[in-house]
């Protein structure tokens, strides 16, 4: 049988949906569809809201599904954790839930909200926050737009941040953060049991975790002189070690690694002054450890 994939619907869609085109499989919806299609017939998805896919991963109703570490904790769910997969929609950083209060208010720690109202999307995150500290509030369920709705219907919220910029449009600022949260890859335990399914979970993983890791990686190949190549091979960084080849001209070497991409730009003048050239650079789909 198919393995049932649970995908996050809403601001993380495109995201995952990108990240599967990267490992191999081609995912489409249609905007008002739950049911997107897959080029693969051992795999079935779902968009589902990514509050509730850990719950119903845990129900069997799906046998896997990709959503943050933050509503597993909410929903209490009892599931395999396949993977950690550090993206999110607009970075690669993890989110934040907040406690956050207006610039103006005159709290400046979650002491001072005792008997305050908060209002939340993550009620029982926030009520778990709250009697750590031995703090006694009212918080209130939020459907949305949370952000506006201090100072004047609630005192404090509680919001996913991923870089702050909501915060700060809307003038307010944090007080403390609750949670760190990743986006994870998890399975029903009943079908990580099932040799079938868990061998089909562990192929997505390693695929998802490979198109990840190209992310920040790129492939860089140069010709490279053979007086010159012991040192140009000092200044390469890579996986293990670079590959060398002969070139058909006699004398010079076709060299290549694999690098995080954030280095190019201080490696490429080293590199020139110790011999190499004919620089090229390619992005990645997968890297594979």
């Amino acid at each position: 049988m198919a393995v049932v994939l649970g995908l996050p619907k809403g601001s993380l869609q495109e995201a995952t949906f990108n990240m599967m085109k990267k490992a191999g499989f081609n995912v489409s919806a249609a905007s008002r569809s739950y049911m997107p299609s897959v080029d693969d017939k051992d795999l079935t998805c779902r968009l589902i809201r990514p509050q509730e896919i850990s719950r119903y991963v845990e129900l069997g109703l799906l046998d896997a599904g990709i959503t943050g570490y933050d509503w597993i904790y909410e929903n209490g769910s009892d599931v395999v954790e396949v993977a950690e997969m550090c993206y999110s929609k607009a970075t690669s950083r993890p989110v934040r839930w907040v406690l956050a209060v207006p610039n103006d208010s005159p709290f400046q720690s979650v002491k001072d909200l005792e008997g305050k109202r908060i209002a939340t999307e993550a009620v029982g995150l926030t009520k778990r926050y709250l009697a750590k500290h031995g703090v006694n509030a009212e918080v209130e369920f939020s459907w949305g737009a949370t952000e506006v709705k201090a100072p004047e219907l609630v005192d404090a919220i509680v919001e996913l941040t991923e870089t702050g910029s909501s915060l700060r449009a809307n003038k307010l600022r944090e007080l403390d953060t609750i949670l760190t949260s990743t986006t994870r890859l998890i399975a029903n335990k009943k079908a990580w049991e099932d040799p079938v399914k868990r061998a089909k979970i562990e192929q997505l993983s390693m695929l998802l975790q490979g198109a990840l890791a190209a992310e920040s990686r790129v492939l860089v190949k140069m010709n490279v002189p053979a007086a010159s190549l012991e040192a140009v091979v000092k200044v390469l960084p890579s996986l293990h070690a670079p590959t060398v080849n002969k070139l058909n001209d006699e004398g010079w070497f076709a060299v290549e690694t694999v690098v995080e991409e954030s280095v190019v730009r201080d490696i490429v003048p080293p590199l020139r002054e110790a011999g190499a050239t004919g620089f090229i650079e390619l992005p990645l789909n997968k890297v594979i450890f």
